[in-house]
Parts: structure tokens; C-alpha cells; sequence
């Protein structure tokens, strides 16, 4: 039964909103990103001349993987010792020049070096920007709130794909454009989240450490908790945070891996491997998404919070049918029919156990001067691991999707298994209750 507590846990106000919103807008510029990259990728191949190992190398090194990974990393450390403000404000001006840079370009090196810029813009934008969603959140509805992150990553490729279908006649100069509206979108967020404030938890754990006369990142002393130390990053490899680190890690590396090949390859494979137009293929990637919107709005923001058994039972259901979405392929012919049934079972799957599930225990399972580095690791390290295999699937496609569908189905059964079996119950806690509860608050 809910008690009263509990039902004032579950209230989210407008301004939480509203800065869950501004936030969000870290993922779906991620996930405009390379979609849009996705999307003109076959117009800029042919423009350019590129080789499929440039193609890979494309794909490899911006907001898809490598790029996106390096941003992760540094950006996540940041944001822990400079607080979250400074990073997710600045960030968007450099991501503001990299696709800029991209839609201006004439050639291959301007190509690769806006891609790269803007992998590392939204790469230091996202843990950053989800530590501040997770610090400010009520406990009973952190889920809810990280959730809508992802309804912001689907809602990303929905508009850059609506944007690509409707300019599929213009070739290049309609993939030009769909970077010129992520320039105007991220222009507009940066100007909307001058207004944001900094997070109470975290600044009041770094006022904490400067008080004891060391620098935010070495030493926490936070109020609710007492006597709460962070030493150092070494913090991060002790007994409950390593196992939280490599759980964490190996969700979403083995999901990512799929979602990132599915999000960024779906029309090119389509129209390489002729199942589909241009057009046809660019309808079925934005149909996902559409569909990953409503699952997400109408199964996992509800349900989220709702209790451990009821998290967990979401995960395994969301596993078992992402698997199966790419099973269809080992076991049907590649056509338009079997793609719309790949796209519904992973549209809904990926809502019920992929990035939004990670991204919650991502916020819950760390200690607040430690919670971006350990997203930025783990986000960082998934997405580099995406970028060498976004480099070899290209020529791995060239021999039919049998290959790549077997591959996808493994990674999805390891990260379905991991995180079925390994799921933490932190449904409806407070962050400091969680330190307590698991041993993180005095590492």
C-alpha cells in the first residue's frame, strides 16, 4: 500500500519539468545526431567517394562511438569537479560548431572533423546533464524523469528523419539541412538553459570537500550521510562500486552495440541491400523510434518507479523481445514485412530494457563527486567499443544481414541475462539511502 510519503515522492513539478526537458535535450541532440549522420550517410559516399572503410571510419569516430566516447569521459570527470552547469551550458556552443562544420562541408577532412567535434559535444553533454536530472529528481520518480531522457533520444531521429523523408528528392543538400536544424535546436537549448541553477546535491557535497580543505572530486562530507568520503577515482574500483561499474557497464555495452548498429545502419543496409528505397528505409527507422516514444511514455515513465519486481519484470520482457527482433532475421527472408517486425519488437524491447534503465542505475549506484566519472566511464567505454565495430560492419553487411543479425542477437542476450540477473533493487530510495544501503558512502 502507498503511503502518504510515498504519493508526495511520486509529485514532479513544473520547474522539474522543465529542467528534465532542457536536460533531455543532451540525448536528443545525441541521437539526432547520428541518426542524421545515418541518414545522409549513402549522399555523402557517393559525393565524397568514400570507401566503406571510410564509411566504418564515419560512423567510428563521431556521436556514435569514438568521438562521443572521448567527450563521455572527460565531460562526465568535469562535471564532477566543476560542477554540472558548466559543462552541459558550454558544451552545446562546441556542438553548435561541429555540425555547422559538417553541413558546410566539401570535403572529407572538414567531414570527419565536424563528425568528431560533435561526438565529443554530446559525449561530455550527457552524463552530465543525467547526474543533474538524477540529483534533482523526487525518489519516486527518478525513474520517471530519466525516462523521459530517452522519449527525448527517440523524439531526436523523429524529427531529423520526418525532416530527411520530406527532403529525400534533394539528395545532399536535404542531409546538409538536417544539420543546419540540430545547429538552430542546439542554439536554442543553450539560450533556454542559461536559466537552469546548479545541483543542490552536488553543490553542497563539493562546498563540503572545500571545507575540509581539499578539491571537489577527493573528499565529500554530505549532510544526510555521515562522514561521507570519496578519496580518489580509486574510489570507483573498490568492492560495491566495481561490481556497479561493470554491471552497468556491460548492459548497456552489449544493448549498445545493437541500438547503435540499428540506429545508425538501418538505411544504409536497407538501401545497399536493396530491400527498400530511400525513402522506405528512412519511414521504417522513424516509425522505431515513434515507437520507442510510446512505449516509453505509456509503459516504462508509469512503471518505472513502481517496484523492484515490476522494474525487473519489464527488463526481461524488453530482453526477450529485442532478441527476437533480430532472431526474425536468421529465420526469415530480409523483406519489408520481417524489418516491421525487427522494428517493433526492438522499438518496444529497447523502451523496457536498453538506455533508460542504464541510465537510471547510472545516477542511483554512485556517490554524488563520483557520479559522472562513472557514467562517463561506462558510457564512454560502450560507445568506443561501438566505434570499432561500426568500423567492420559496413563490408560484414556486404555478405547479407545473417551475419550482423547473429551477432546483434548474442549481444542482446548478454546484456538481457547480466541485467535480468544482476538488478540492484534501489526502486523508490533516496540516493543517500542507497549509499548507505550498499556500502558506497564511505569508500
Amino acid at each position: 500500500m502507498t503511503t502518504a510519503a510515498q504519493t508526495d515522492q511520486r509529485q514532479v513539478t513544473g520547474q522539474q519539468w522543465r529542467w528534465s526537458v532542457l536536460a533531455g535535450m543532451a540525448s536528443f541532440l545525441d541521437a539526432g545526431s547520428i541518426v542524421a549522420l545515418g541518414a545522409s550517410l549513402e549522399f555523402w559516399k557517393q559525393y565524397l567517394g568514400l570507401s566503406n572503410n571510410l564509411v566504418g571510419l564515419l560512423t567510428a569516430i563521431g556521436p556514435n562511438a569514438i568521438g562521443c566516447a572521448i567527450g563521455a569521459v572527460i565531460g562526465g570527470r568535469l562535471g564532477d569537479l566543476l560542477g554540472r552547469k558548466r559543462i552541459y551550458q558550454w558544451d552545446l556552443i562546441v556542438y553548435a560548431v561541429g555540425v555547422l562544420l559538417i553541413a558546410v562541408s566539401v570535403n572529407t577532412p572538414m567531414l570527419l572533423i565536424g563528425t568528431v567535434i560533435v561526438g565529443i559535444a554530446v559525449g561530455a553533454d550527457v552524463p552530465t546533464s543525467l547526474a543533474l536530472v538524477g540529483e534533482f529528481a523526487p525518489d519516486g520518480a527518478r525513474g520517471k524523469l530519466l525516462g523521459f531522457s530517452q522519449i527525448a533520444w527517440n523524439a531526436g531521429p523523429v524529427i531529423v528523419l520526418l525532416a530527411a523523408l520530406a527532403m529525400s528528392n534533394l539528395g545532399l543538400l536535404g542531409g546538409r539541412i538536417l544539420f543546419v536544424i540540430l545547429l538552430v535546436v542546439a542554439l536554442v537549448t543553450y539560450l533556454l538553459r542559461r536559466g537552469m541553477v546548479e545541483s543542490q546535491r552536488w553543490t553542497a557535497a563539493s562546498g563540503a570537500a572545500r571545507q575540509a580543505g581539499v578539491e571537489p572530486g577527493q573528499a565529500l562530507e554530505n549532510a544526510p550521510i555521515p562522514k561521507v568520503t570519496i578519496s580518489n577515482l580509486r574510489g570507483l574500483l573498490s568492492g560495491p562500486m566495481i561490481k556497479a561499474l561493470l554491471w552497468t557497464l556491460v548492459i548497456y555495452l552489449f544493448w549498445n552495440l545493437a541500438a547503435g548498429t540499428n540506429g545508425i545502419f538501418t538505411p544504409y543496409i536497407i538501401t545497399s541491400l536493396k530491400a527498400g528505397s530511400q525513402a522506405a528505409s528512412v519511414g521504417l527507422s522513424c516509425a522505431g523510434f515513434v515507437i520507442g516514444i510510446l512505449a516509453g511514455l505509456f509503459i516504462f515513465m508509469p512503471l518505472a518507479d513502481r517496484g523492484y519486481v515490476t522494474r525487473r519484470t519489464m527488463w526481461g520482457i524488453g530482453a526477450l523481445m529485442q532478441i527476437a527482433a533480430f532472431m526474425a532475421y536468421l529465420i526469415f527472408p530480409f523483406a519489408i514485412p520481417v524489418i516491421i517486425a525487427n522494428i517493433v519488437l526492438f522499438g518496444v524491447g529497447g523502451a523496457l530494457a536498453g538506455e533508460a534503465v542504464y541510465k537510471t542505475f547510472s545516477q542511483e549506484l554512485f556517490p554524488t563527486m563520483l557520479r559522472g566519472t562513472a557514467q562517463g566511464l561506462t558510457f564512454g567505454v560502450s560507445r568506443l567499443c561501438l566505434g570499432i565495430w561500426s568500423f567492420f560492419v559496413p563490408t560484414l553487411a556486404e555478405s547479407g544481414i545473417k551475419p550482423v543479425a547473429a551477432l546483434l542477437a548474442i549481444f542482446l542476450a548478454i546484456s538481457g541475462v547480466v541485467g535480468f540477473f544482476g538488478m540492484p533493487d534501489t526502486v523508490g530510495k533516496s540516493l543517500e539511502q542507497i549509499e548507505r544501503e550498499r556500502g558506497t558512502a564511505k569508500v
